[in-house]
């Protein structure tokens, strides 16, 4: 919570929207609500228009597609900034599941960072 905190005191107002974002499921009939993941970026975009993705699911929650709406909703804000170039994500090579969240969002693997994988999806020129 620390870094979160210096994070949006650091970056004012160009940095709410960018970190932590919670999914939650609410029961249609109950209106119960339940924590299903998260996701989120590390930050804005870089000088170089890069911006990087996360996201998780709960055990119970999984296999539902919650990771692939987590992903296909960060990118879609992500690349509604002009700055917006590329989202990446990173996964463990043995995280199929995750694999297949990212290519089927358009992602493509482009190789390794420090025993990850790593996945980009670039952002199509006049996209708005």
């Amino acid at each position: 919570m620390e870094f979160f905190l210096s994070c949006f005191e650091q970056g004012g107002e160009a940095a709410q929207g960018w970190y932590g974002w919670y999914a939650i499921n609410i029961d249609p009939v109950s209106a119960t609500r339940s924590l299903v993941g998260s996701g989120g970026y590390f930050g804005p975009p870089d000088s170089d228009g890069v911006v990087e993705i996360g996201y998780s699911v709960l055990p119970e929650w999984q296999r539902r597609g919650y990771a692939t709406e987590i992903v296909k909703t960060l990118v879609a804000h992500a690349v509604r900034f002009a700055t917006t170039t590329r989202v990446i994500a990173h996964t463990a090579p043995e995280n199929e599941a995750s694999k297949k969240v990212l290519l089927s969002n358009g992602f493509t693997e482009v190789g390794m960072d420090e025993g990850n994988l790593r996945y980009e999806y670039a952002v199509k020129i006049g996209r708005r």
